[in-house]
C-alpha cells in the first residue's frame, strides 16, 4: 500500500528552498479529507484543530519510498534511509522567450554539447532561463500536494505531487502563461557522482549513459544513415543507486546525465507554444535498479502478448523472388535440419507496395503456400509499411480512395519514403479501412508483420520546424513519436489474442503494451563500432551506424527501457554481405538473445553466404548447433517472459545494471535471465575475451571450467561463444532434436514441440543451492553440499513426464539413490539412460546425466 504523509511533501518542497522550519507549524487533522495551506513564514491554515502529523514533513509512497525537505532546503528522494536523488533550489528551470517563433521547433537537443549548429534557428532568440528560487506556499491533502514555486523573475509556478503507488511518485509541473513564455522545462537533480545510468531506449554506442547526450527524437548527423538512429528513444533514466525518472511526454527532449557535472542529470523538454501542457514526470525507487522497470510498466503498460513461437529462430530474405523460392527455403531448412519456427516474406511479394495482395505471376497459389508452411512447422509473417504508392498502377486506386476519404494528414512536411506519404492513423475511420484491407492476409494464416519505416514525421531539422497537421488536431511536436503507436496498433489488433509476431523498427513508450518486438533497422554488416570510420566493399570510407557491437548494445539498453523482446538482423544489413567471421559471431549472439531472426540485405543464409552464395560446411554446422540451442532454451526464456508481469525485470540485462556494485559497466556483456552470462566476441580476429565475472562462481557452458569473481581472459575461438552458467543455476531446455515450436502435419518427421511435449531437459552447475519454477508450474530444485547434492523434480501442466538433468563441471558420483535409499542404475551410455538411471562421462569438466520421473522424483548424489 502507498501512504502519503506530509513528510513526502518535503520531497518537492525541496524545490523551493526557502521554506521555514516546519517544527513551528500547527499539526493538522489526520482524517482523509484534511487540507493544509502553509506559506514561507511557517504559518498555516488548518481545516481542523484535531492533532496529527505535520503535513510539511514528507510524502511516503509505501513503506520504503519518501520525498523529504531537509534542513539545507533540499528536496530529497529516499529509498528507506538512503537518499538517492535531490532537487535543490535552482534545479528546476524554465527556458523563456519574449514571443513564440512558429518556425522554431524548440528542440532542446540544440541546447546541449555536440549539437549541429549550422541551421537558421538552432537556439531561439532572446532565450533566458528562470529558476525556481523557493517555495512560497504549500497546500497539502491526504493524497496530493500543490506547491507554489517562487521564480527568480518574480512570477510563480505550480508543482503538484501525488503518491501514485508503492515506490512511485507522480508530478505535474505547470508554468506561468505570460511573457516571457516558458518554452523549455528543465530538471537538473543531484545524483551520485559515481553511479551508472541506464534506460533511454535503443542506443548503439554505449549501454551506460554517463557523459552521453541522449535525444528523444531524430536529429541530423554525419553517420552514413544521415541521422542519429533514434528509432526507439524512451524518456526513462535509471540510476544504479535505485531510482528512476520517467518523463511522460512525447515532445522533443534530451537527457544529459553526468555531462555538465558528474553529480547532475540534466533533463530538458521543449514545449514551445504548448507550454500550458506542463511537464509530467514520475520518480521511482527500488532496492535493485533492475526493478525500476516494473514501476515504468505500471505507468505505461506491461508488455503485450507475443506468441511462444515468436521467440524464433526466424529466417527471411530481402526482396524474395517468388513463391517457388519461399517453398524452396522451407525444404532447405528442413533438409539441413535447421531449427526454425517462422519465416517472413519480405518485399516485394505484392503487386505494389501495400496493394494488399500477392502478385499473381510470382505467387500463383498463396493458399497452397501457407498450407505448405503449416505442414512444415513454420509460422508466417509479412513485411508491411504505412504507404500507398501514388505512382504505381497497382496501388494508385487505393491511394486515390484514401485521398478522397481524407486519410492523409491535412498538412504534411517532407515525406521521405519512396512510396508516397504515410497514412494518417489518427483519422477516426482509418483503422477499420486499413484493417479490412489487411484481413485477407490474416485469413490466409499470416500471424505477424515486420513493420518498416513510418518515421517521416520529425520535429524539425537544424532547429527549424517541418510542419505537420494531423486529423486529430496534433502536429509533429508529439506525432514524431505517437505515429509509431498508431501505426503498430492497426496491425496488433489483428493478431491472435494470445500473441503473434510484430517486429518493428520504431517505437515509443507504451508501445510495449502492443506486443512489439524491436529490430534495430539497417545496421552495418560488420563488427564496426557506432560512429567509427569504416570502409565498404568498394573501398570507400563512411561513418558507421554500427554493426554487431551496436546490435548487442541496443538489446542491452532496450530491456531495462521496457522492451524485453529484441532481435537484430543476424549478419546485419548495411554494406552487406557480412564476412564469415562476422556472420558466425553474430549468430552466436542472437542465439543467446530473446528473438533470433536471420537474414541480410544480400540474402546471406546459413547455407548461402557472400556474393558468390557459397555453402560453407563449417559455418552451416556451427549455425545448426547455435540455432538449436536457441530453440532448446525456449522453456528458460518463456519462463522469464511469464515472470515479467510479476517482477518487471528485463530478460536481457546489462552486466552493470544487474551488478551495480561493479566498477566497470561493459556494453557487450549481459545476463540472459538470472543464470546465463553472455560475452559475445566483437573484435575482428579476437580468439580471447576479456570480461568481468560478478559475485558467485561461474561455470563455462562448454568446458565446465569454473571462474571466481573478478576480471578474467577466457578462450574464445571462432567456433565458441563465451557463455557461462551461474553455480547453482538451472537452465531448463527442450530435447536436443527439437525443430520447431509450431505444429506440423500428423506423421511428419519434423520434431515439433506443439505435437509432442516430450521430456524436459535441464543443465545445472553444482556449487550453490538453486531452484526454478517454470512457466507451467514445473519445479526443479537442487541443494548442494560439500560431498553430496540433492535433486528434486515436480512436473507441471505442460512438462508432465520425465526430467533429464545434465550436471556439468562435476566429479564422478560414488552413488545415486532415490528418497527411499534405493540405488539408481548406471547406464552404459548417455543414450541408454531412462527413468531411475544415470550416466557419467568426462566432457564439459565432467557431465552427470540423471533421468527423473514422477515415480523417481528426487535423488541424493554422493560425490
Amino acid at each position: 500500500m502507498f501512504r502519503i504523509r506530509t513528510s513526502t511533501l518535503t520531497l518537492f518542497l525541496c524545490l523551493s528552498w526557502g521554506c521555514s522550519d516546519s517544527k513551528d507549524t500547527p499539526e493538522p487533522n489526520t482524517q482523509s479529507d484534511v487540507s493544509t495551506t502553509a506559506d514561507i513564514s511557517g504559518d498555516s491554515k488548518v481545516s481542523s484543530t484535531d492533532a496529527g502529523p505535520s503535513p510539511l514533513e514528507s510524502i511516503s509512497a509505501g513503506e520504503n519510498t519518501r520525498i523529504e525537505l531537509n534542513s539545507e532546503g533540499l528536496l530529497d528522494l529516499y529509498r528507506k534511509d538512503k537518499r538517492v536523488l535531490s532537487f535543490p533550489a535552482g534545479s528546476l528551470e524554465l527556458g523563456c522567450v519574449p514571443e513564440f517563433e512558429d518556425e522554431h521547433s524548440y528542440d532542446p537537443r540544440f541546447l546541449e554539447p555536440g549539437a549541429y549548429q549550422g541551421g537558421l534557428f538552432p537556439v531561439p532568440e532572446a532565450l533566458s532561463w528562470v529558476t525556481v528560487d523557493s517555495v512560497s506556499q504549500v497546500t497539502a491533502k491526504e493524497e496530493s500536494w500543490e506547491i507554489q514555486l517562487a521564480l527568480s523573475d518574480g512570477r510563480s509556478s505550480t508543482l503538484t505531487v501525488e503518491a501514485t503507488q508503492d515506490d512511485h511518485l507522480s508530478f505535474q509541473w505547470s508554468a506561468p502563461d505570460s511573457a516571457p513564455y516558458p518554452v523549455f522545462f528543465r530538471m537538473n537533480p543531484i545524483v551520485d557522482e559515481k553511479e551508472g545510468f541506464y534506460g533511454m531506449g535503443e542506443v548503439f554506442d554505449k549501454v551506460e549513459h554517463r557523459g552521453m547526450v541522449r535525444a528523444m527524437q531524430f536529429e541530423i548527423s554525419n553517420l552514413e544513415s544521415g541521422y542519429n538512429e533514434a528509432h526507439a528513444p524512451i524518456p526513462l533514466l535509471i540510476g544504479t543507486e535505485g531510482w528512476g525518472i520517467f518523463v511522460e511526454s512525447y515532445r522533443a527532449g534530451v537527457f544529459a546525465p553526468g555531462v555538465h557535472s558528474p553529480d547532475r542529470a540534466r533533463i530538458t523538454f521543449g514545449f514551445g507554444k504548448y507550454h500550458q501542457e506542463g511537464l509530467r514526470f514520475h520518480l521511482y525507487t527500488a532496492d535493485h535498479p533492475l526493478d525500476i522497470t516494473r514501476h515504468y510498466y505500471e505507468t505505461t503498460g506491461y508488455p503485450g502478448a507475443i506468441a511462444p513461437w515468436a521467440l524464433g529462430p526466424w529466417i527471411w530474405r530481402d526482396e524474395v523472388e517468388n513463391q517457388a523460392a519461399v517453398e524452396a527455403d522451407f525444404d532447405t531448412i528442413r533438409e539441413l535440419d535447421l531449427a526454425t519456427t517462422g519465416y517472413w516474406i519480405d518485399r516485394p511479394y505484392a503487386s505494389g507496395v501495400n496493394s494488399f495482395d500477392f502478385k499473381a505471376d510470382d505467387y500463383p497459389d498463396p493458399e497452397g503456400m501457407f498450407d505448405y508452411s503449416r505442414d512444415m512447422g513454420f509460422e508466417m509473417a509479412l513485411w508491411h509499411a504505412p504507404y500507398l504508392d501514388p505512382e504505381d498502377e497497382d496501388t494508385v486506386a487505393l491511394y486515390n480512395e484514401a485521398v478522397e476519404k481524407g486519410f492523409y494528414a491535412p498538412v504534411m512536411g517532407t515525406a521521405l519514403a519512396d512510396w508516397g506519404p504515410p497514412i494518417d492513423f489518427s483519422h477516426p475511420e482509418i483503422m477499420d479501412w486499413w484493417q479490412d484491407k489487411l484481413r485477407p492476409y490474416i485469413d490466409l494464416g499470416v500471424k505477424g508483420f515486420k513493420l518498416d519505416y513510418g518515421e517521416e514525421v520529425v520535429v524539425g531539422v537544424f532547429g527549424s520546424r517541418i510542419p505537420w497537421s494531423f486529423n486529430d488536431g496534433t502536429d509533429e511536436s508529439t506525432m514524431h513519436r505517437r505515429y509509431a503507436l498508431l501505426y503498430h496498433q492497426a496491425y496488433a489488433e489483428l493478431l491472435p489474442e494470445d500473441g503473434g509476431f510484430l517486429l518493428c523498427r520504431a517505437a515509443t513508450y507504451g508501445d510495449q503494451a502492443q506486443g512489439v518486438i524491436i529490430w534495430p533497422g539497417d545496421i552495418d554488416s560488420n563488427m564496426v563500432q557506432h560512429g567509427d570510420e569504416a570502409v565498404d566493399w568498394d573501398g570507400d570510407s563512411y561513418l558507421a551506424v554500427g554493426g554487431l557491437p551496436a546490435a548487442i548494445i541496443a538489446g542491452n539498453s532496450l530491456g531495462p527501457s521496457g522492451f524485453p523482446f529484441f532481435g537484430s538482423d543476424t549478419g546485419g544489413y548495411r554494406n552487406a554481405p557480412p564476412d564469415r567471421e562476422t556472420y558466425i559471431r553474430w549468430f552466436q549472439h542472437t542465439a543467446l538473445s530473446t528473438v533470433m531472426q536471420v537474414g541480410t540485405n544480400t540474402n546471406d543464409l546459413p547455407w548461402s553466404l557472400g556474393i558468390p552464395k557459397v555453402l560453407d560446411e563449417e559455418v552451416l554446422n556451427l549455425y545448426r548447433d547455435y540455432a538449436r540451442l536457441h530453440l532448446r532454451l525456449f522453456p528458460y526464456l518463456w519462463t522469464y517472459v511469464q515472470k515479467i508481469p510479476q517482477d518487471g525485470r528485463p530478460i536481457q540485462r546489462p552486466l552493470g545494471l544487474a551488478y551495480p556494485e561493479l566498477e566497470e559497466h561493459p556494453s557487450d556483456i549481459y545476463l540472459l535471465g538470472d543464470n546465463l552470462l553472455v560475452a559475445p566476441v566483437i573484435e575482428v580476429g579476437a580468439v580471447k575475451k576479456n570480461l568481468i565475472f560478478p559475485e558467485g562462481e561461474w561455470i563455462n557452458w562448454w568446458t565446465g571450467e569454473r571462474h571466481e569473481p573478478g576480471a578474467a581472459t577466457v578462450d574464445a575461438p571462432l567456433s565458441t561463444l563465451p557463455l557461462f552458467l551461474r553455480a547453482g543455476g538451472i537452465v531448463p531446455l527442450l530435447r536436443p532434436t527439437i525443430d520447431t515450436l509450431s505444429p506440423v502435419t500428423e506423421g511428419s518427421t519434423i520434431d515439433s514441440f506443439a505435437n509432442e511435449t516430450g521430456p524436459l531437459y535441464a543443465t545445472i552447475a553444482k556449487g550453490a543451492d538453486g531452484a526454478m519454477t517454470l512457466y507451467d508450474g514445473s519445479e526443479i530444485k537442487q541443494t548442494a553440499k560439500d560431498s553430496s547434492t540433492e535433486l528434486s523434480w515436480k512436473p507441471g501442466t505442460v512438462f508432465t513426464t520425465d526430467l533429464i538433468v545434465e550436471f556439468i563441471g562435476i566429479k564422478a558420483p560414488s552413488s545415486i539413490q532415490d528418497s527411499d535409499g534405493n540405488d539408481f542404475t548406471k547406464a552404459e551410455s548417455a543414450d541408454e539412460i531412462s527413468a531411475g538411471s544415470w550416466h557419467y562421462e568426462s566432457d564439459r569438466g565432467g557431465t552427470l546425466r540423471i533421468q527423473l520421473s514422477p515415480q523417481f522424483a528426487s535423488v541424493r548424489i554422493s560425490l
